[in-house]
């Protein structure tokens, strides 16, 4: 039996970036045959959207991907915040995947209690809902980010209290096990600094960047849907999983997505909380962290869950951003292998700037 034959899974936060892609690969039953999956957020007019996108599929390019949709997918309106809207959502769940979120730094950074309430206060009401219904869901995934490591922002604050709300929830509620993942800028989502570069690009720029210093991990949608998969396969209850990725300079995204054209580069000065280098594993994590091949498994530090890694070794400085960079060419072939540069043919371009 694969992993997600005759499952229910619920998406929180389903109509995003993430939540999208992970939609079309379970439609895909690589792993197994859901029984339901259920998009659980809270913006009508992007489900509405998805539905459309669907019926595209169904006339033009995929009947087999339309009719599993048309069978499987249930869309429930609803938000994260509200207790009531969880527990209706969760009712008869088998997987849990968090992926709703506040994920902008700024925004965080000047309404923090909005950031607390989704980040902080959403899976504590799955875990509520899970303890006070006696709910009998298996795996709770929480989706994080590498601004929970070492936090310097309101919303790498709010997403490290969702890796320690979920991680202590295996004391209380040991039936279902609470894992997470751990990753940083995924390639193309709404609101990353591609999508960004490619409006600039649209209207004739400039290229805004912070700072010529700052760096960040660049992980496609594709290996971010990868790493939930892995870590539902494989991660113990109080795991983070963390995916070797790439890191690039953030001029030289600008200069490979500028290419000949004649756009100028402005500097602005580091926002409010933000990194200069994304950090995924800090020095205190790194003497529990653990290679798993693809990814790294950090081990939770409550003595209940933790358990040694027998005859392997912790590793033994922080995995940092700034110390994997990628070549200024390596880069170009990244984003071009996922077809991120503006103008590689037409029908791309159009869907870049969609």
């Amino acid at each position: 039996m694969e992993l997600f034959d005759n499952k229910v899974i619920v998406i929180t936060g389903g109509t995003g970036s993430l939540g999208k892609v992970l939609t079309r690969r379970l439609l895909q039953k690589e792993l197994g045959s859901p029984k339901k999956i259920i998009i659980f957020s809270r913006d009508e007019a992007k489900q509405h959207a998805m539905r459309v996108e669907y019926q595209h599929k169904q006339n033009v390019t995929d009947e087999v991907i339309y009719d599993n949709f048309a069978r499987l997918i249930e869309f429930r309106i609803g938000d994260i915040r509200d207790y009531h809207s969880v527990c209706s959502a969760l009712r008869g769940a088998d997987i849990v995947i968090n992926a709703a979120a506040l994920k902008q730094v700024p925004s965080c950074e000047y309404f923090p209690y909005e950031a607390v309430q989704t980040n902080v206060l959403g899976p504590e009401n799955i875990i509520r809902a899970i303890g006070e219904n006696s709910l009998k869901v298996e795996t709770v995934v929480g989706v994080s980010t590498d601004k929970a490591c070492k936090p310097v922002n309101a919303m790498g604050i709010s997403k490290a209290m969702q890796e320690r709300i979920l991680i202590a929830a295996n004391v209380m509620l040991p039936k279902t096990r609470f894992i997470c993942v751990r990753y940083g800028n995924v390639l193309a989502s709404r609101g990353s600094v591609i999508p960004l570069f490619h409006e600039q690009l649209k209207h004739g720029g400039p290229i805004t960047i912070t700072t010529k210093e700052m760096t960040r991990f660049l992980l496609p949608l594709e290996s971010a849907v990868d790493t939930i998969f892995a870590v539902l396969q494989g991660a113990k209850p109080g795991e983070i999983f963390i995916p070797k990725i790439p890191a690039a300079r953030i001029g030289d995204l600008a200069k490979v997505l500028i290419g000949d054209r004649t756009i100028a580069i402005n500097y602005t000065g580091i926002r409010p909380g933000e990194k200069v280098h994304e950090i995924l594993i800090s020095e205190e994590e790194a003497w529990r962290a653990y290679d798993r091949g693809d990814y790294y498994a950090i081990k939770p530090m409550l003595p209940e869950l933790f358990e040694a890694e027998m005859g392997q070794q912790a590793l033994s400085k922080e995995y940092s951003s700034g110390d994997f960079l990628m070549s200024l060419e390596e880069t170009e072939s990244l984003l071009r292998k996922h077809h991120l540069i503006l103008g590689q043919n037409n029908q791309e371009e159009g869907e870049l700037l969609r």
